[in-house]
């Protein structure tokens, strides 16, 4: 037989549980399709942003060349040091040979006579002051002996220090690991956010640009300004002749440069051989704080930590590799984004 049972009613809590559900439902869809869109940021709010974060990449860029700077220099000693210890090395094998094939083996097997050994010790030198053993050996054993240990010692000492370099270098690796992923980090996010502009507006400012260059190559070219010295002249005309070539963080040339890498690399064309990153530029030739007393050619330094650099190029006007994105080019004074700190004469 067919049942005629009633379904079950829903409780009352069970009722006030879902309208209150539903309701706020409702509710949020509505705020929801009122809420105002997030408003996309202006082009100059971006430029300032992605400006802000180039500054930030080249600061990074500067002791990112100071640690690979320091890298190489590591290197370079390091080399040196084990050249030295490899030829001590052999000298240390003469000297041993020197002492005569019984005498040579005996030290290779550890059978050395206990004078001897004594002598090629750690500590021979207490040894050495007692006369009786001396007796027992020749004046020529005794210098043989005195060289070999001076040789042992000196090796000692140039291992000890080969030690000390490895671990700067590979604490100078790691530092320099960390730079480097930091410059790439803070250019990625400009990146980002260059990409959120339509494509009228990244042509809006890449004309800004060209016309900023422009009205500062004419007034540099135009500029009634006494060139430096002959080497500032000819590292000014090296810095023009690289005019429009990219900037790439840690370059040094030929066919891209960032900010230092122009700078140092000018006068090394004029002869002139100048550390590599802006600040260590900073603190060689003669220091010019009023910018009616540079002249053509000077290194001229901007923002407080000194991490950028160009070439005065007269009339308020620079060459220098400006920032990612950008080109070698002319530039006013004005528009660097930091403050003028002070010219260097070299």
């Amino acid at each position: 037989m067919a049942s005629h049972r009633r379904p079950k009613q829903p409780s009352r809590a069970r009722v006030t549980v879902l309208t209150t559900a539903a309701a706020a439902a409702v509710a949020f869809s509505s705020q929801a399709a009122n809420a105002a869109p997030s408003e996309k940021p202006s082009k100059d709010e971006v430029k300032a942003k992605v400006d802000k974060l180039y500054e930030e990449a080249e600061q990074a860029t500067e002791k990112y060349n100071g640690a690979k700077e320091k890298q190489e220099k590591l290197q370079k000693e390091i080399s040196t040091i084990q050249d030295n210890v490899a030829r001590g090395q052999e000298e240390l094998n003469e000297l041993r040979d020197s002492l005569g094939l019984a005498a040579a083996s005996q030290y290779r097997t550890g059978s050395i006579d206990p004078s001897v050994q004594l002598f090629l010790s750690a500590n021979p030198d207490d040894y050495l002051d007692k006369a009786s053993t001396l007796d027992q050996l020749s004046s020529q054993q005794v210098e043989a002996l005195k060289k070999v240990q001076e040789k042992q010692r000196e090796l000692a000492q140039e291992r000890a220090e080969a030690s000390e370099k490895l671990k700067d270098l590979a604490s100078t690796r790691t530092e320099l690991g960390k730079k480097k992923k930091e410059v790439q980090g803070k250019l990625a996010s400009a990146q980002k956010l260059l990409n959120s502009l339509t494509a009228a507006e990244k042509a809006a400012l890449a004309a800004e640009q060209d016309r900023a260059s422009r009205t500062s190559e004419r007034d540099a070219i135009t500029a009634d300004v006494p060139p430096g010295s002959g080497r500032a002249a000819a590292a000014f005309a090296f810095a023009q002749s690289q005019l429009g070539k990219p900037y790439v963080y840690g370059a040094t040339g030929m066919s891209s440069f960032d900010c230092s890498g122009l700078t140092s690399r000018a006068y090394a064309a004029a002869g002139v051989q100048i550390p590599r990153t802006s600040e260590a530029q900073s603190q060689i030739g003669t220091k010019i704080y009023s910018v009616s007393q540079l002249k053509v050619g000077d290194l001229v330094f901007f923002f407080n930590d000194l991490h950028h650099v160009g070439l005065y190029a007269g009339n308020g006007q620079i060459i220098h590799a400006p920032r990612t994105g950008t080109v070698v080019r002319y530039e006013s004074m004005d528009t660097i984004g930091g403050p003028f700190m002070f010219g260097v004469r070299v």
